[in-house]
């Protein structure tokens, strides 16, 4: 079976992307059914599932949360494959978006002009490539850690990329009074789950590099369970009907990070992101 495996992945890049998102899709199964089989994680001091650490995805999702093949990395001739993209499985439960028409067109214009960068129009390109805030769900698998801090009533995450930064207490809130990068959150716990409904983002961000968007309509529902010692399992509810024709989920293990005296590190990337801002805007030599 494995060799047939092999064979299929080498013999055609869709069938191979195909073929390994069914084999994700059971894995996440396997792991969600470790936790059915009964772990139960350590407990605060108030009784709630401990969730306290550092942790990680080991994912593909922030280039594409869709399967992808790999891909030349922009700007071949200066950087050789240091950026080229990997391929990667579809965290997206059955796969694809359920995109309208008209959003789906919007969607593979986002991807041609991803590094088309207008210093007169904030919205045109990767959020990302502008060092921009990342917004919910993609601040969780972008290639960076980030740490949960519980409290009885109340929950911190802090992210590396960029420190963001997220409030999430645990009662209802009114709305938000204006709409932010990272939207504004409330936390409930079901059972084991911590379950985060998150509301009030600017619709501004992307979900990854691959041009998937939002809109301030959008609303997302978080779920972090432990499903053993050093892992959560993540799932997140995306509901928007001005550019989906249902609800969708993405789901994707959540890892701990173990290394001694382990701890966020500081990305400010707002000068990293400056050249590619601002280089239009620069006074060239002799002029």
């Amino acid at each position: 079976m494995r060799n047939w495996l092999i064979r299929t992945v080498r013999g055609s890049a869709t069938a191979g992307i195909a073929v390994l998102w069914l084999g994700a899709t059971v894995t996440l199964g396997e792991i969600e059914g470790q936790r059915l089989a009964g772990y139960r994680a350590p407990r605060t001091a108030d009784g709630k599932p401990n969730l306290n650490g550092i942790w990680q995805a080991m994912n593909t999702a922030n280039w594409d949360i869709e399967a992808h093949g790999a891909q030349m990395a922009p700007y071949p001739e200066l950087v050789g494959s240091y950026l080229a993209q990997p391929g990667g499985l579809s965290v997206v439960e059955s796969g694809t978006i359920p995109y309208k028409p008209e959003a789906l067109a919007r969607k593979k214009e986002n991807v041609q002009k991803r590094l088309t960068i207008d210093p007169s129009n904030r919205d045109q390109g990767d959020p990302e490539a502008k060092c921009f805030l990342p917004g919910v769900p993609r601040a969780t698998y972008m290639p960076f850690p980030f740490q949960i801090v519980q409290g009885p009533d109340q929950f911190w995450i802090a992210y590396e990329f960029a420190s963001a930064s997220r409030f999430i207490p645990m009662r209802k809130r009114d709305p938000a009074p204006v709409d932010s990068w990272m939207g504004q959150s409330e936390g409930r716990w079901d059972g084991e789950t911590l379950v985060v409904d998150v509301t009030g983002q600017n619709g501004k961000s992307w979900f990854d590099r691959a041009g998937n968007f939002m809109t301030d309509a959008t609303h997302v529902v978080e779920r972090y369970t432990a499903i053993r010692p050093d892992a959560l399992m993540y799932q997140a509810t995306i509901e928007d009907p001005s550019l989906y024709t249902r609800p969708w989920k993405i789901s994707m293990p959540l890892y701990r990070r173990l290394e001694e005296n382990g701890r966020l590190i500081e990305f400010k990337c707002i000068t990293f992101s400056e050249p590619i801002l601002y280089h239009t805007l620069v006074k060239k030599p002799g002029r």
